[in-house]
């Protein structure tokens, strides 16, 4: 798939949320036919997709026969009936990022596993097959806290995972295989965005940071260049070159890391697909991540990563005791600020915490974007319009 000549190319895109949108409005640029299997009639990338089927992405015959539709099959999400892909691979069917990369990815046990053969710098790690095991470790004095509990698979956007500071909190363990990390003194979390294709050309997307809301345990605003120091930058850069490479990666891959008290850079988890820490490089940057994304998997050349602007970008979540059809409050006011660009997604619905869409603040200077976004934070909220008595 070295040359794009035709415009009879049929992509396929498992799952079909916002990142599947994003993914679509950019392939729709070079007329690539897109198509997205997903569960809800509903969902964002159906009003832009080509093609939309309905299947899970947790059935194997959903995923298998809508793979055998498409010349190439990839994913924005990493729930997927992974038993399915293999197949489809076996039988020669184009998958990328590759099915092997992902079952790997989808067990934080296996994925850490793999830091440690490599060498890649990780935090300190032991896995248990459940709470009981864990438990029996703590009363052998094996295990000390305190600890971060993270469920091997099903995790996401802070889901899955249990911070255990002291004995009285570990009736809130959660039960399932467990990966048990060290818990950091975490200075910063900050986030990579690579980019490999098959010819082995890499591009990072400079680093970002990341500050967390603690109560929705999700990215609050991300900022674009990050604080880190040049030399911390570019270990970040480089340990996500070298984990690209290892993997003889095909696609974008994303992947997060926690900054320590002493400055040390720590990979924390990664991502075979586009990642809501690179959001910000539809405008900030020459090329954004979506665009990237299929430049890597269709085998061309990677583009620029050079940044254009600054900027901040914020998360458009659904208020904390609000759900129903939405309603937003605050966009015509946003749009009065100059360098702020916003994305809706499409959801019909809000609930708590729902990621509805998101913010960026462009400026000439990232504390120039940061103070716009505090702004844009307070002007845009989400509610569910009142449902008739």
């Amino acid at each position: 798939m070295e040359r794009l000549v035709t415009s009879n190319l049929k992509l396929g895109i498992i799952a079909g949320g916002q990142l599947a949108k994003m993914l679509i409005q950019e392939a729709s640029k070079w007329d690539i036919i897109t198509y997205v299997l997903d569960n809800d009639a509903h969902c964002p990338a159906r009003s832009i997709a080509s093609h939309y089927i309905q299947g899970s992405h947790l059935d194997y015959e959903d995923v298998y026969q809508f793979g055998k539709e498409v010349d190439l099959l990839t994913y924005e999400l990493e729930a997927i009936n992974i038993e399915a892909l293999k197949q489809l691979k076996k039988e020669g069917y184009t998958i990328v990022p590759d099915p092997d990369t992902l079952e790997m990815i989808q067990d934080k046990g296996k994925q850490k596993e793999f830091y440690r053969h490599h060498q890649i710098p990780t935090s300190p790690f032991k896995l248990y097959q459940n709470a009981i095991e864990i438990q029996q470790d703590i009363k052998l004095g094996n295990l000390p806290l305190p600890f971060v509990q993270k469920l091997r698979t099903g995790g996401y956007d802070g889901r899955g995972v249990a911070v255990m500071e002291t004995e009285a909190e570990l009736g809130k363990m959660l039960e399932g295989e467990s990966l048990i990390e060290d818990k950091i003194s975490i200075d910063k979390e900050v986030a990579v965005i690579v980019a490999r294709n098959r010819k082995g050309e890499i591009k990072c997307f400079p680093v970002v940071e990341m500050i967390f809301d603690s109560k929705a345990n999700l990215v609050d605003k991300l900022i674009c260049p990050s604080t880190l120091s040049s030399e911390q930058a570019e270990e970040a850069k480089k340990i996500s070159s070298q984990i690209a490479e290892l993997l003889q990666y095909e696609g974008v891959l994303a992947i997060e890391f926690f900054i320590d008290q002493n400055g040390k850079v720590l990979v924390n988890e990664m991502a075979p697909r586009p990642h809501n820490s690179g959001h910000h490089t539809i405008e900030s940057m020459i090329t954004s991540q979506f665009e990237q994304h299929l430049r890597a998997i269709l085998n061309l050349p990677l583009g620029s990563t050079e940044l254009k602007l600054p900027s901040v970008m914020v998360n458009i979540l659904g208020a904390e005791g609000e759900v129903g059809p939405v309603r937003y409050e605050g966009l015509t006011e946003s749009m009065a600020v100059e360098g702020v660009k916003i994305h809706l997604y499409g959801k019909k619905i809000t609930k708590p915490f729902r990621k509805m869409g998101h913010v960026t603040i462009l400026a000439k200077t990232p504390e120039a974007a940061m103070e716009k976004a505090e702004q844009i934070k307070h002007l845009i909220q989400v509610k569910a319009w009142e449902q008739p008595s």
